[in-house]
């Protein structure tokens, strides 16, 4: 095997992915209706430890999507639908927290706690 077979074949298979591989791969509730795709992920510094995905949602054909950050906890990959599941209604994430591409929050303690509060999750840090 050459050693760019070798990299293509380790950066396809296991349990890492690359994050540009992640954005934009379509997150689905329990019910299988796509409730948009991951646009980003947010990561602490000083741990590496990725805390957020963030999931665009709503708007019309990419256009006006509001950003909602998802605990990592609550995303489970599922290889079938090629995307991660959430527990969640639609209905219920309209209502969580969100902002507009162009509004990103600081991401301090109290934002953080509020998300985790949101989804019945204890602020972990």
């Amino acid at each position: 095997m050459s050693e760019t077979t070798m990299i293509n074949h380790a950066a396809n298979h296991g349990e890492l992915i690359a994050s540009d591989r992640v954005e934009g791969t379509a997150v689905y509730n329990r019910q299988g209706e796509k409730l948009g795709k991951i646009s980003n992920f947010m990561v602490d510094k000083m741990s590496g430890q990725v805390r957020y995905a963030v999931l665009s949602f709503g708007g019309f054909l990419g256009i006006g999507n509001d950003h909602y950050p998802l605990p990592w906890s609550m995303l489970n990959y599922d290889t079938e639908q090629g995307g991660y599941v959430v527990d969640l209604d639609s209905k219920v994430l309209e209502q969580a927290p969100h902002y507009m591409a162009d509004q990103r929050p600081d991401y301090d303690e109290g934002y953080g706690r509020n998300v985790y509060q949101y989804y019945g999750l204890i602020y972990p840090w």
